[in-house]
């Protein structure tokens, strides 16, 4: 005998009742694990020790770290990704975030795409989702999804997050969430390389220059935003 399928009323409950799970859920990481870990990545020598001492199972502990970072949109990534270059250098840093940050990307966007808005309304305002509203029905959507992402400044968990409302395909979002974030990552890998070996002059230079475009990138999303917001309203 086929077993009742469930109603709306039902599925709706369930829906809610997954939500709060993941809210709840990213709260208790976010206090047992993310300040903690904050705490650690603000002390890279401490974290480069920690790591070296249990070899392979350091990275894989470095990369859960950034997959939670993605996962949990209220922990700041930056310091992780620095770390991971002073730990383990330019090259092995970048790829070790990198991984952390796709596996932590294409959950998001799975989370997302199964329980929809509510969701995403969990971690950021209904202001923030309407700035990104021209991203919906825009024919430049993916070439500007693309160029935003790419830009350092830009607030990716927020995009991270709003890309699973959209209808962008899996190898789309996959591409963007890895090649997207290469400049970001790498401007923190390379600016915490140059502290693990003591080239603080280059450190310095580094992320000044990662501030300004930062800085620049973070104008320039405010400007398309607006100007996106403008055109739907006229």
């Amino acid at each position: 005998m086929d077993k009742p399928s469930l109603t709306q009323q039902q599925k709706r409950r369930i829906a809610i009742g997954a939500v709060i799970f993941f809210v709840l859920f990213s709260a208790a990481v976010l206090w047992f694990v993310g300040r903690p870990m904050i705490r650690f990545a603000q002390q890279p020598e401490l974290f480069r020790a920690w790591v070296d001492e249990r070899g392979i199972w350091g990275r894989v502990a470095y990369v859960g770290m950034v997959f939670l970072q993605v996962l949990v949109a209220l922990i700041p990534g930056e310091p992780l990704e620095i770390c991971g270059g002073y730990a383990f250098g330019a090259f092995c840093g970048t790829a070790l975030c990198l991984l952390g940050a796709a596996l932590g990307s294409i959950a998001v966007f799975a989370a997302v795409r199964r329980f929809g808005t509510a969701l995403v309304e969990a971690f950021f305002s209904r202001e923030k989702l309407d700035s990104l509203r021209f991203l919906h029905s825009s024919p430049k959507r993916d070439v500007l999804f693309w160029l935003i992402f790419t830009v350092p400044g830009t607030p990716k968990d927020l995009l991270c997050y709003f890309a699973g409302l959209t209808d962008l395909s899996w190898g789309k979002w996959l591409l963007i969430c890895t090649a997207g974030r290469l400049p970001s990552i790498v401007t923190s890998t390379v600016g915490g390389d140059a502290l693990g070996v003591q080239n603080y002059i280059f450190a310095i230079v580094t992320f000044a220059v990662t501030l300004a475009v930062s800085g620049l990138g973070l104008l320039i999303y405010r400007a398309v935003c607006r100007k996106h917001g403008k055109n739907q309203r006229t």
